[in-house]
């Protein structure tokens, strides 16, 4: 037969080992010592097992009181923070994250589950553009925390991930051999820079096959097998390939930095932040052990 333990009546166990008395632990709990009592008489005979050593003049706890301690110490807390978490308005409200096209995938989608499991009463308002863009807005104080993809880093910002930046073509595609090379890029995108001053310095000719603000634009391009794309390792989207070749230069990495990870802004942006610095610490680790 399945059993189930109270809540109610492992609190007042708490109480009274760490008051040492039912007296002191109703106090404690605002009920009567009675209720107390009864409480801890309902947990004895649920378990079937004596908790407190009444034989003295105070009350103590026998073995299997000892060791029941430990387990309703955690029940107790853990069934607080649920109720906190769930109904507390400390834990309402909305966060606004700005992220780059190009790193939503794959962490992003992994912080916002998480962060919605920790703070269910949390809105993530994810705002995704250009570099510039969202360092603009957040300036204006319109983001909580914004991530970036720079050539370096800075004073007002945290690098949380380098990562080298790869060549990107349809799976099984040609495009990459021709020549020129045709290449799909933002108008605003910072990889361009870095891109054309490889394959300038390499002498491969190129030219642009398409230039938008648009990165679904780019990605279907590129998927089509028209154009090749540069993206950070790892954050491409599973229907798109890295392409190995030594016919491509090879290309600069490029820091994700975090900014609003150092200004206090409370709890809940404090643990949104570290998931995004956990997912992203874990993407550089795996290019470490790729190269190493």
């Amino acid at each position: 037969m399945i059993r189930n333990l109270d809540i109610t009546t492992l609190r007042s166990f708490v109480a009274v080992a760490d008051s040492g008395g039912v007296t002191r632990a109703a106090g404690f709990l605002h009920l009567t010592q009675s209720a107390v009592s009864m409480q801890i008489k309902r947990l004895e005979e649920l378990l079937d097992l004596q908790l407190l050593d009444r034989s003295g003049r105070g009350i103590a706890l026998t073995a299997s009181g000892e060791q029941l301690l430990a387990y309703a110490r955690r029940m107790v807390a853990m069934n607080d923070e649920v109720i906190a978490r769930l109904t507390d308005q400390a834990f309402e409200g909305e966060v606004v994250l700005g992220v780059p096209h190009d790193i939503v995938y794959p962490a992003i989608p992994r912080v916002l589950q998480q962060f919605n499991a920790a703070y269910p009463r949390v809105r993530v308002q994810l705002l995704s553009c250009y570099t510039s863009w969202l360092k603009e807005q957040y300036e204006r104080g319109e983001c909580d925390v914004i991530l970036t993809t720079e050539p370096g880093g800075g004073d007002h910002c945290e690098t949380i991930a380098e990562l080298p930046l790869r060549w990107i073509g349809a799976a099984g595609g040609s495009a990459w051999r021709q020549r020129p090379l045709k290449l799909a890029l933002g108008r605003r995108c910072l990889f361009r820079a870095s891109v054309i001053a490889a394959l300038d310095a390499a002498n491969i000719p190129w030219e642009l096959s398409v230039e938008t603000e648009n990165d679904r634009t780019i990605e279907a391009t590129v998927s089509a097998d028209l154009a090749v794309h540069a993206m950070l390792e790892g954050t491409a989207a599973p229907h798109l390939a890295q392409i190995e070749s030594d016919a491509l230069p090879v290309l600069p990495s490029h820091k994700i930095n975090l900014y609003g990870g150092k200004d206090g802004k409370g709890q809940i942006v404090d643990a949104l932040v570290d998931l995004v610095r956990q997912n992203f610490a874990k993407m550089g680790n795996s290019h470490l052990r790729a190269v190493s």
